[in-house]
């Protein structure tokens, strides 16, 4: 029998097919079903325009069988099935679609949801097989041919004998390698993963036998039997109605394909008709996974088209800021390349993913206002992603998130959002907060004591990305954010602040001679009114704060950022009136020490080290001594 060139322009162009567009070996399977039930859809469609084929959906199915002693792979179908000229032109033209042909041929056809585009899905077959049989007899015929192919040297057709209408592909698997293991796609549990993970939601059953061992009732003894089973599950969960489906429904569909031990927090189904059709099931974690913060993370949505899978973790669909979503997009209307592994750029899955974010904030903004709990749990979780949202897009997603964040309220002593503090500002105009490792640290800190005795409201910044992130907001609803770290905070009256400048003043040539013991540590020194009890505090001048200099100092790239510090000594404490007695009496030493001591216990209250702590501790129990 003579064997037939490919009708392509070169031999090239096959094994680009076979070596290049497709990047894994598997997606073999999903192309041949895939191939088959446009081959059910299109029989379905004639038997609906001609009354006198009578074709039963029910009746139509796919069929897979493994031979593993000839090392075999049947993809069966009772479809529309070719003639000998259609096996020639499909099969033997590479990237000539007969779907689209039928398409074309049958105008009525437009909105058949049939899924071949591009009529290169067939020769995935070659990655896995040396040689390709394909049996087919037509609705239109009672002859059948067999096509035959071992790849890029060309094919043979010749006419053979099928009992009924519909395709048969046979595939002899090529010979294991050091790198592949062919026969493990002779193993049923790898056929129903491949099914279930890329062919899940064909709408015609899928079925093949599989071995079982059941105990017989009268021996006890275990034996095999063969038994029939469907692999998909056909009818996808997103396409039912959201009052069809139970949580427990839900539930165990998350658990399945994402393979979480928790349920979500919430449950979102979204089916959008317009310029762009689409339906979308997401999910909310209960959780962080462990990897969730490192570069390991891949964000995405599984994303179908028409009820099979195209990409596991399709990431254009989902911003950073929302990447904990997890979920399924499937969308009839999307742009996929030849492979059919991966989406073109358009403007399709562009709006997709601005109505998915639209979407995801409408339900966050829907937790918080009424599943408060949840939120709380949510944002425990997932908090920390928002505020980089804010934070690494230089405050372009400010408007978009500001109202997702949530921040521990001194006087609430609970998580409030920015707006529940407004709301009871009155005519306030500044928003004021503290930042430092725990609620308990923060609340000891000589400045937040000073505030809250003026009965202000003081919000505890305890993550390290939370000031970065107010920073870069500047503000929220016309407020201004302040810190009480931070020199410019000062609620006394004009008289104390008249009264203090004159003290200051006057202890000038102290300072001095305490800021050249301390040379650059400090940038300056000076009386306070602000503390209660305490004796002595560190304050920021400038952007810097003490938390955002802890924080930068910690990153890998360490630059050795320090902030303005300014040493504050308590006015009112013995310990001013005994540092202006040494001075007094030019015990120079003795000031020498105190200022030593008083830096670094201001360190320490801040959470700062100490450089030299042996130094200190021996300058303390020498005082101590006397």
């Amino acid at each position: 029998m003579k064997k037939k060139e490919f009708k392509a322009e070169s031999k090239k162009l096959l094994n680009m097919m076979i070596n290049s567009i497709y990047t894994n070996k598997e997606i073999f399977l999903r192309e041949l079903i895939s191939n088959s039930s446009d081959a059910l859809d299109k029989l379905y469609y004639l038997s609906s325009a001609n009354g006198e084929l009578k074709v039963l959906k029910d009746d139509l199915k796919i069929r897979l069988e493994l031979d593993k002693e000839n090392r075999t792979i049947k993809v069966i179908d009772n479809g529309i099935g070719m003639t000998k000229e259609e096996l020639e032109n499909n099969l033997g033209t590479i990237a000539k679609s007969g779907t689209e042909l039928f398409k074309e041929e049958n105008s009525d056809s437009k909105n058949l949801e049939i899924i071949g585009q591009f009529g290169v899905g067939f020769y995935s077959s070659f990655m896995i097989a040396k040689k390709v049989e394909v049996l087919s007899r037509s609705i239109n015929s009672d002859d059948a041919y067999l096509w035959v192919s071992d790849g890029i040297d060309g094919y043979t057709i010749e006419e053979s004998s099928k009992d009924s209408n519909g395709t048969e592909i046979t595939l002899y698997l090529k010979d294991n390698t050091d790198d592949v293991n062919y026969d493990d796609y002779l193993e049923s549990y790898t056929i129903e993963r491949i099914v279930k993970k890329y062919s899940d939601y064909i709408k015609y059953p899928i079925e093949m036998d599989i071995e079982t061992e059941r105990e017989d009732e009268k021996t006890k003894k275990k034996e095999s039997h063969i038994e029939t089973e469907k692999l998909n599950s056909m009818i996808p969960i997103w396409k039912k109605k959201k009052s069809d489906v139970t949580d427990e429904e839900y539930n165990n569909f998350y658990a399945d394909k994402f393979y979480d031990y928790e349920h979500p927090l919430k449950v979102v189904s979204s089916s959008v008709e317009g310029l762009t059709s689409y339906n979308a099931l997401l999910f909310i974690p209960s959780h962080a996974p462990y990897n969730y913060y490192t570069k390991e993370y891949e964000k995405g949505l599984m994303l179908y088209s028409r009820g099979v899978m195209i990409m596991d973790k399709c990431a254009d669909l989902l911003p950073d800021y929302f990447s904990f979503v997890k979920g399924i997009v499937d969308s009839e209307d999307i742009s996929l390349n030849i492979s059919r592994e991966t989406m073109q750029e358009d403007k399709q899955i562009k709006l997709i993913a601005k109505n998915l974010e639209t979407k995801i904030k409408r339900e966050l903004e829907g937790m918080l206002k009424d599943e408060r709990e949840n939120y709380e749990k949510f944002y425990e979780a997932f908090g920390e992603q928002l505020k980089y949202g804010i934070y690494s897009s230089f405050g372009m997603n400010k408007e978009l998130l500001q109202d997702l964040l949530l921040f521990y309220s001194s006087s609430e002593e609970k998580l409030v959002t920015l707006d529940e503090y407004v709301s009871r500002m009155g005519d306030e105009k500044t928003i004021y907060y503290a930042s430092g490792e725990t609620i308990d640290k923060i609340k000891l800190l000589p400045s937040v004591e000073d505030a809250l005795s003026r009965g202000k409201e003081v919000l505890f910044f305890t993550n390290y990305l939370d000031e970065f992130v107010i920073k870069t907001m500047g503000g929220y609803k016309e407020k201004n954010f302040m810190n009480v770290q931070d020199s410019n905070f000062d609620l006394s009256s004009d008289d104390e602040k008249k009264e203090l400048k004159k003290k200051n003043a006057s202890a000038k040539d102290l300072f001095n001679s305490m800021k050249e013991i301390l040379g650059d540590n400090v940038k300056e020194i000076r009386f306070t009114n602000r503390l209660k009890n305490h004796p002595v505090c560190l304050i920021t001048e400038g952007e810097v704060s003490l938390e955002m200099e802890k924080v930068l100092n910690a990153m890998p790239n360490n630059e050795n950022v320090k902030a303005n510090k300014i040493l504050e000594i308590n006015e009112n404490h013995p310990i001013s009136k005994k540092l202006e007695e040494l001075y007094e009496n030019k015990e120079i030493e003795e000031i020498k020490k105190y200022t030593k001591i008083l830096y670094n216990q201001a360190r320490l209250i801040e959470g700062l080290t100490i450089e030299n702590p042996t130094e200190i501790t021996n300058l303390i129990c020498d005082m101590m001594s006397k």
